[in-house]
């Protein structure tokens, strides 16, 4: 390893960004693969390669004398990254982990051989597959494409077999491979963050609620409120087995249902930081940036507890019409209101249903964190408050009442 290490990240986007931030505390500096100058980590690295993450060229040159390559999406194509190790290059994680983030038939498989609680699934060849598939669990089905998709894309939730032959014969003629879940009856979405290092060494964060809005995750509440500790204790240890079994090195998060009846299923993985571990950036002794990077440079992992009572993470999600007020006055005038709201933004053109950024709010009360939160949020992607308070944007004398309060938490909400 160099005096000073280099990490390299294939991607340009925002996760990719927030970890060359945490590099910078390390005394490090983020080498990015980004497609354009423009893409929110490429904006703050000095260290950028302009290239695509399916050119082997450009991979090699993002690569070259780095301690460790790492990602900020799952899209390399494998056989790539098979030829990287093949020269030597630190892929973390490796191939044969990466694989069961991106591909989900053979994630789904490896789950089920180790006895992972997942909804049933199938591969699918014909449409005609459809129909066995929906009498075997008797109820509606969920299509997914086997590679890509994010954020709802290439998911779909069908009604009826109808729907779901439609749906299966749109992709299978577009040459998509796809297979088939049971849609499962459940209560909430959970998430699972853990990190594991090279050694064996794993960490787990408090287990998450992840509120979802049209397949867009858009609100985290840490810890997930009234999780009975049975659970929570259930979902940390599958997630650090799951990193175990399937050799992951980095960040690993594990999107889980929770059942009307009290089980857990795994949804699916992601072996990168996670949109539902951008509340650890304010809300943990550890933020998951900084863990991804001391995972793959094989550094002792850091303390994964929490820093306050409450921590809630809601999105900066383009509105529908984007505002005429200027995102910096935006933030003016958020601060004057919610002066302890934590913002990060990604350096994101807005755009209806992109994330721009987010927002983290720490406190006592999970209602009124979760409330100032997502107001704070809506203000500043739509420069509306969601209470209705001040059509300027504010109050009569200028400044909100939702300041710091005595005991150094959120005041006048609490």
């Amino acid at each position: 390893m160099s005096a000073v290490p280099k990490v390299a990240m294939v991607g340009g986007g925002q996760l990719a960004r927030m970890t060359h931030q945490a590099a910078i505390a390390l005394g490090q500096s983020l080498r990015v693969l980004a497609t354009d100058p423009g893409d929110p980590a490429a904006q703050v690295c000095p260290d950028v390669v302009i290239g695509s993450h399916t050119d082997l060229e450009a991979l090699r040159r993002v690569a070259a004398g780095a301690d460790a390559l790492t990602f900020d999406h799952e899209h390399v194509p494998t056989e790539l990254l098979d030829a990287l190790v093949a020269e030597g290059v630190p892929v973390l994680p490796a191939p044969e982990a990466l694989v069961f983030a991106q591909d989900k038939l053979a994630m789904r498989r490896r789950l089920s051989e180790l006895g992972v609680p997942m909804p049933r699934f199938t591969a699918v060849r014909t449409v005609d597959d459809v129909e066995a598939f929906v009498a075997r669990v008797g109820g509606p089905v969920v299509v997914k494409t086997v590679r890509g998709g994010y954020d709802g894309r290439g998911v779909v939730l069908t009604t009826d077999t109808a729907q779901a032959r439609e749906v299966v014969s749109g992709y299978l003629a577009a040459g998509v491979p796809v297979l088939l879940e049971e849609r499962v009856s459940m209560r909430r979405e959970l998430s699972a963050l853990v990190a594991r290092s090279p050694l064996g060494q794993g960490a787990a964060w408090p287990v998450v609620e992840t509120v979802q809005r049209e397949g867009i995750c858009v609100t985290v509440l840490a810890p997930a409120p009234g999780l009975p500790e049975r659970l929570a204790v259930e979902a940390e240890g599958l997630g650090l087995r799951i990193a175990e079994e399937l050799g992951v090195v980095g960040v690993l998060a594990v999107e889980l249902f929770e059942t009307r009846e009290g089980i857990l299923m795994v949804n699916e993985l992601a072996m990168r930081p996670h949109n539902s571990g951008h509340w650890t950036i304010d809300g943990s002794l550890t933020s998951q940036f900084e863990q991804h990077l001391r995972a793959v440079l094989d550094y002792p992992l850091g303390d994964t507890r929490a820093i306050a009572p409450v921590t809630v993470m809601a999105n900066v999600i383009g509105a529908a019409q984007q505002p005429t007020m200027s995102i910096d006055e935006r933030l003016h005038h958020l601060f004057g209101r919610i002066s302890d709201a934590r913002v990060h933004l990604y350096g994101k053109q807005e755009r209806p249903g992109r994330k721009i950024g987010h927002v983290n709010v720490s406190g006592t009360d999970a209602g009124s964190v979760r409330e100032r939160a997502e107001r704070a949020a809506h203000w500043l992607s739509h420069a509306r408050w969601s209470d209705g308070w001040g059509s300027d944007g504010w109050g009569s004398d200028g400044w909100g009442s939702d300041g710091w309060g005595s005991d150094g938490w959120d005041g006048g909400d609490d």
